[in-house]
Formats: C-alpha cells, structure tokens, sequence
C-alpha cells in the first residue's frame, strides 16, 4: 500500500514517529537509507524505514505462525522522489494471508485499523 503524504519527507517522518510512540507502540529502528548509501558513495533520494510495532499484538502471532517473524516488526517506508513524499508499507491482512494465519482475524483487522490511523496522521 502506498499512500502520499502532505507534509514535507522530514516532517512526515516526524510525525509518524511520533504517532507511532503516542499510539503505545515501539520503534525499534529508523533507519536512514539516503545517509547509509552516502556512505558509500552512491547517491539516493530522502528515504526512510521506520520500524515499529507493539509486542502485545504481535508475539502471539510470532508464536502461533513462526514465519510472520519474518515480516514482524512493522515497517513503514517514507520517500521523497519527484516533488512528492510517499508512505508505504505492507497491511497486516496482506502479511497474514501470505503466511496462511488463521483464527486471529480480531487482531489482524485491529493491526490493520492502528497502521492506517498513523498513515492518515499524513495522509
């Protein structure tokens, strides 16, 4: 899912961050992918993935469906490229079906309800 944001790339990163903290959840990395390519040597645009997520919804998934680790925490990807600031990420519901979760469709439609409420802080 991809959506555009109305806020310039920093602002949109910090005010999901933000929405992402007030909302109880953690983040555990920021990673700043323009600054990491510079590095070395390469160039590319305002990119970053923030990743986040909330222990109480997610380990019981972890722990019934092993493979959702792989997609767990939550990543939510912002950049800038033509003038415009996107926000992308990966639904809950999209995760789940991909690794043939069932009987969880409460938490999964509540993950998916949070990740939209912090896309619409900039949406």
């Amino acid at each position: 899912m991809t959506k555009p944001s109305r806020y310039s790339y920093s602002e949109t990163v910090e005010r999901l961050s933000k929405a992402i903290i007030d909302g109880g959840n953690t983040i555990f990395a920021t990673i700043d992918q323009a600054a990491a390519a510079k590095t070395v040597g390469l160039p590319l645009r305002p990119t970053t993935l923030i990743i986040f997520g909330n222990p109480k919804g997610g380990t019981p998934l972890m722990d019934a469906f092993p493979l959702v680790a792989l997609e767990l925490p939550l990543k939510l990807l912002v950049w800038e490229g033509g003038g415009n600031v996107s926000v992308a990420y990966v639904t809950m519901s999209e995760i789940a079906a991909r690794y043939g979760v069932v009987g969880m469709d409460e938490r999964i439609a509540a993950m998916d309800r949070a990740v939209d409420a912090l896309i619409n802080t900039v949406a």
